[in-house]
């Protein structure tokens, strides 16, 4: 098992490493969790907290990750990855691939209200740089599907909750100038199954427009600083109504986290 990074990656950019560390600083007044925080809550989002979050345990919004799995470039790669998740206020994600003695590696980051994507062979020499107006907004939506890896940040005053059925909620989350939809489906046991937002991207190559994002837990769960979180997880756009994707493009465990 790797340790948590709790200190920046040294591959970041200086500029990331500063966000990474003003993101990851403690959580402010982080008061204990109480059942009854969530007595106004759906049905599904009271058993997925109550099940997430052990009574007296700091709200913390914060965490640090480490994951590994494979991910989809033209075929499955492995990859390991440092993480570190602060809803609704940004996400740095770093790692890398191997394709045979070549590495690749970048990272993917919504910080300081914008979002962008940089990768490299050797981490040097360029593949893929992206940023922009359409980056920013599939960015923010990846941080806010992420929030069921930090649940203390589903108890903000900046998320609202809708019920659906016995089975799934909504949660409104306020950020970027618009509300943001993320749909739970949970477990009568409280165990977080599945997350579904409408994502902005370009899945089919076309022009950048909304489709279903969907991400399917695989059932295993641990405990860390008193948040239980899923440790496997598969996701894609492959459940779009509009056929724009068929097929998952990522699959991760994670190895270890820490909460702040």
């Amino acid at each position: 098992m790797s340790p948590v990074v709790a200190d920046p990656p040294s591959t970041l950019p200086e500029l990331l490493r500063i966000d990474w560390r003003q993101l990851t600083g403690p959580t402010s007044a982080s008061a204990p969790f109480t059942p009854a925080l969530l007595d106004r809550l759906p049905g599904p989002a009271r058993r997925w907290l109550a099940h997430s979050i052990a009574p007296g345990t700091p709200l913390r919004r914060v965490a640090v990750f480490r994951q590994h799995g494979e991910i989809k470039v033209g075929r499955w790669q492995r990859y390991e990855a440092d993480w570190m998740l602060a809803p609704p206020d940004g996400f740095i994600w770093a790692a890398t691939t191997h394709l045979g003695p070549v590495f690749i590696r970048g990272f993917d980051r919504y910080t300081r209200g914008s979002g962008q994507m940089r990768w490299g062979l050797f981490g040097r020499i360029p593949l893929l740089s992206a940023q922009g107006p359409d980056v920013t907004r599939s960015a923010l939506g990846r941080l806010l599907g992420e929030l069921c890896f930090v649940p203390a940040a589903a108890l903000s005053p900046l998320v609202s909750w809708e019920h659906l059925d016995d089975r799934r909620t909504t949660a409104c989350i306020d950020a970027g100038g618009q509300t943001h939809r993320v749909t739970l489906t949970v477990a009568d046991s409280g165990r977080l199954e599945r997350v579904d937002l409408p994502r902005w991207g370009n899945p089919d190559g076309r022009e950048f427009r909304e489709h279903t994002f969907t991400a399917v837990m695989d059932g295993r769960e641990a405990t860390y600083d008193g948040f239980t979180i899923p440790l496997g997880c598969r996701a894609g756009w492959w459940h779009c109504p509009d056929g724009c994707a068929k097929e998952e493009f990522i699959r991760f465990a994670l190895d270890h986290a820490s909460y702040r």
